[in-house]
């Protein structure tokens, strides 16, 4: 099996306003984009969503995942393993707790590691993301964010 590479980026219009993700998935000769827009979200609910959204369209459980993140929010809470004491202590305080439940249920299934890229830079498939996702928060029709609370 082929080892998986993901690049991803969330965008939003405004934070809050409308947003939008956007996933590149390559395995291989393999290449697959994804992405959607929301009417009313934040960016860092659209970083984590092209994740979660990334992890879970992978065919194979166990697969071995690179992730390429322009999201010091998501990275960082991987990386530096915040996210496992959050879920521990029920993600109290902590903003997004149905997307990191989600993220973890998926993230568990393979083996992932995450690379901090930085954004707006050379990374081609990066910018690729950000394309798609600016692209989906201006479009026509979005969806509705059923997580996303108001402060």
């Amino acid at each position: 099996m082929n080892p998986i590479t993901i690049y991803t980026d969330g965008s939003a219009l405004g934070n809050p306003g409308p947003g939008g993700f956007g996933v590149v998935l390559l395995s291989g000769p393999f290449r697959k984009e994804l992405s959607a827009g929301y009417r009313l979200t934040t960016n860092n609910r659209m970083e984590l969503m092209a994740v979660c959204v990334a992890l879970e369209a992978l065919k194979f459980e166990g697969s071995d995942v690179t992730v390429y993140s322009d999201s010091k929010y998501v990275v960082d809470a991987v990386e530096k393993r915040w996210v496992f004491g959050w879920e521990k202590k029920g993600y109290v305080g902590k903003k997004n707790p149905d997307l990191w439940a989600r993220f973890l249920r998926v993230y568990r299934r393979h083996r992932v590691r995450f690379v901090w890229v930085k954004g707006h830079a050379e990374t081609v498939e990066n910018n690729r993301c950000d394309r798609l996702a600016v692209a989906a928060a201006g479009g026509a029709d979005l969806l509705e964010d059923t997580g996303y609370q108001p402060e």
